[in-house]
């Protein structure tokens, strides 16, 4: 494990003082079996502006980590107020967006956007348990940097997380769902397409992925070292970075550091343990190929961003809601066409809502799409 910045160190310690009292239950530490709880951290009535009497709480917990080794997490749970319906609580796994690549940047054991938020509060209000993960390394843990788009284990982390919850709270229902935007819509993907196989004991009703990342390793193996810099590509360059300092993390077979110049070296180094925004700051200015020594085009690399990646376009057994915005600059809309179109020609049921908005902004019949497909995941939940 890595050493937490200072300032980090120290925001950690005084949330771990301040929420001490509230802890409620603590797993055995040596039950690092992927889904066991590790501690239960309740939170005040109102936490996140939920209604009044829901239940909520952060939640420590093992996941299955890039290795396929346990490792800990965590995230939040919202349980709503009054009697469960027979059957229990519906279950609604949400994956949020991209955040950084350090301890503490996941959001949802700690505040985050208050539009966030609000779709959080919306779906309790509808009457679904929510789970929402930080993801692997953004959350109470340092256990290296996120592995930034790792399809596996943005899946391992809410379905482990679903596990733990189910765990504490016995009036959750085996029935769920998953909704995530941006990075979160390609985890939620991914998650749609892993539970079959790594969580068959649970009832999965479906997903709705909100301009979800695609096909960027299709693109990836074009950067190399003669690529200028281009004014205003900041962004695209912040999420280049946290790419391949995911990649080095999960994947250190790669070798991913003899790809870069002495200087994409140090920006990956300190960029591992920052949040998205100083991300952006770190690489304003810079272009591709300042960072890199040679292109990521052999067969080495470009096999293994494929194993990283890729968003399943086959394979899935339950319900897709497609919410695009064809204006999106951040996932540009060709990728999302491409996605679309590698889900028809494969036969996947699907559908499509498309809008003019800005990234992961969402239009009345957008929300119209997901009432009705969330009603059909909340009909008649099953029980364990």
């Amino acid at each position: 494990m890595r050493t937490v910045p200072g300032w980090k160190r120290a925001i950690a310690i005084a949330t771990l003082s301040a929420s001490a009292a509230l802890l409620v239950n603590v797993g055995p530490a040596h039950a690092d079996t992927p889904g066991a709880v590790i501690a239960v951290t309740a939170r005040p009535d109102g936490w996140r502006g939920m209604p009044q009497g829901t239940s909520g709480a952060v939640l420590d917990y093992w996941m299955t980590g890039s290795r396929g080794t346990a490792q800990p997490a965590s995230g939040a749970v919202f349980v709503p107020a009054g009697t469960p319906p027979p059957g229990g609580w519906p279950i609604i796994a949400y994956d949020h967006g991209t955040s950084g690549l350090g301890p503490g940047c996941g959001g949802q054991s700690t505040p985050r956007s208050p539009r966030e938020d609000a779709f959080i509060q919306r779906l309790v209000g509808q009457g679904f348990a929510v789970v929402a993960p930080d993801y692997l390394g953004l959350g109470n843990f340092d256990t290296g940097a996120h592995p930034y788009l790792e399809q596996r284990t943005e899946a391992t982390a809410t379905i482990d997380l679903l596990r733990a919850a189910r765990a504490t709270y016995p009036e959750l229902s085996r029935t769920w769902g998953v909704i995530g935007f941006s990075q979160g819509g390609q985890a939620a993907l991914g998650t749609a397409h892993l539970q079959a196989a790594y969580a068959p004991e649970l009832d999965f009703r479906g997903t709705v992925a909100v301009d979800p990342e695609s096909d960027v390793e299709k693109v990836l193996p074009l950067a190399g070292p003669a690529i200028p810099q281009v004014d205003g590509t900041d962004g695209v360059l912040a999420f280049y970075v946290s790419i391949l300092a995911g990649l080095r993390e999960a994947r250190p077979d790669v070798d991913v550091d003899s790809y870069l110049t002495p200087l994409g070296k140090s920006v990956l180094d300190e960029a591992s343990s920052e949040c998205i925004g100083d991300i952006f700051a770190r690489v304003k200015g810079m272009g591709i190929g300042e960072l890199m020594a040679k292109p990521l085009s052999d067969n080495r690399i470009r096999s293994a961003l494929n194993d990283y990646l890729t968003v399943p376009t086959s394979g899935y057994d339950a319900p897709i809601l497609l919410l695009i915005n064809v204006t999106d600059t951040v996932v540009p809309s060709p990728l999302h066409g491409a996605l679309v179109a590698q889900l028809a020609a494969n036969g996947v049921g699907f559908e499509t809502i498309t809008g003019t908005g800005q990234h992961c902004e969402l239009n009345p019949a957008m929300y119209a799409g997901i009432d009705q497909f969330l009603a059909r995941i909340q009909a008649t939940p099953t029980q364990a």
